[in-house]
């Protein structure tokens, strides 16, 4: 009698080690499913850091263009990017080899301080070589006629700061007329026959894009 309650005793006890042990491995196995859960969260936030990279704005971009690579590097430069990104446009513009043509036609005008002083705009600035194309005389007419050459320069400026995404459309000049602009990424027209060779250039007050061709209000 005592020997098969003995017996019975041992079995219950190896049944409640069975039932420990089962439930133990079902512990284990979860601890195993909730790591497993948390490891392959971490590649779904892994990728969506490209993501947001990718949604970056292109016109995040500071400048563009094969005209760009005429602007001096050195920072200390006035006429360099950085120099150029202190101060207003004007005076930004006297410091760049690109546009001392430019600059004395502004000074010719007396539109120095005016541009200065504007609160973003956009200047669609011609080099030199675009006032070259010109003849001669009739830019040494125009330097001389302070009227027209205001009407043409303000012609060049346009509200607020432009980026490269806002570029294209057509915007109301100071001079009081419109200039279309067509393209997009890095490569745009102006009135359908300046090409930007410089985009995007920052200054303190303005966004400049360096053209080929000096634009002609319509009349």
């Amino acid at each position: 009698m005592m020997e098969e309650y003995t017996m019975r005793a041992m079995k219950f006890t190896a049944v409640a080690a069975a039932l420990a042990f089962s439930v133990s491995l079902a512990a284990c196995g979860s601890d195993d499913d909730s790591s497993s859960d948390g490891a392959a969260a971490a590649p779904t936030m892994t990728t969506a850091a490209p993501s947001m990279a990718a949604s970056t704005p292109a016109d995040s971009m500071v400048n563009f263009g094969t005209g760009c690579a005429a602007v001096p590097t050195d920072p200390s430069d006035k006429g360099s990017f950085q120099a150029m990104a202190q101060v207003p446009v004007a005076t930004a513009a006297s410091g760049n080899p690109l546009l001392s043509t430019l600059v004395t036609a502004v000074k010719q005008a007396g539109l120095v301080d005016s541009l200065n002083s504007a609160d973003n705009i956009t200047v669609f600035a011609p080099t030199n070589d675009a006032f070259a194309k010109i003849p001669a005389a009739d830019l040494k007419k125009v330097l001389a006629d302070k009227k027209t050459l205001t009407s043409i320069l303000t012609y060049h400026v346009v509200s607020g700061k432009l980026t490269p995404a806002d570029l294209a459309g057509t915007h109301k000049t100071l001079q009081g007329g419109e200039l279309t602009v067509s393209g997009s990424g890095e490569d745009f027209k102006v009135d359908g026959a300046a090409s930007v060779i410089c985009g995007n250039v920052q200054t303190a007050n303005a966004n400049v894009y360096i053209i080929d061709s000096v634009l002609m209000p319509k009349s």
